[in-house]
């Protein structure tokens, strides 16, 4: 009876561990999101630790053209739209509001589709269409 015990509570502590490696049901989502606030912060070490490896550089490409703006997020929210093998596809709503010389640019969120990929049990942009 010991033995049984035993097993049930090694096999639901490993259930549970592996349910955390997904990182939950809206990780894909929330890493986008937190991408795009270190987009518009200029934390370019925060942008590139939630880049896969094969996109960091464009990151950091993207992050230089927003340099000499001022940039905000408005009404952004993010959501799975769908996947592609072990890819998530998320698509964001909203807009980031880039400011220059005091002239406002609104950049629709919607119009990219973030491909985004799970490394060491982390979310990680790695792309968009």
């Amino acid at each position: 009876m010991r033995k049984l015990t035993m097993m049930i509570v090694l096999l639901t502590l490993v259930l549970s561990l592996s349910a955390c490696a997904g990182g939950g049901a809206d990780a894909p989502e929330k890493a986008t999101e937190a991408y795009l606030n270190a987009l518009v912060a200029a934390d370019a070490d925060r942008m590139s630790t939630l880049s896969c490896a094969d996109w960091e550089s464009n990151a950091m490409l993207e992050l230089d053209s927003f340099q000499a703006v001022e940039a905000s997020l408005k009404d952004m929210t993010c959501s799975k739209t769908g996947e592609d093998g072990e890819t998530a596809l998320v698509t964001c709503q909203g807009q980031i509001v880039a400011s220059y010389n005091g002239e406002d640019t609104a950049i629709d969120l919607n119009s990219r589709v973030y491909e985004m990929t799970q490394a060491g049990g982390e979310w990680l942009v790695c792309g968009y269409r």
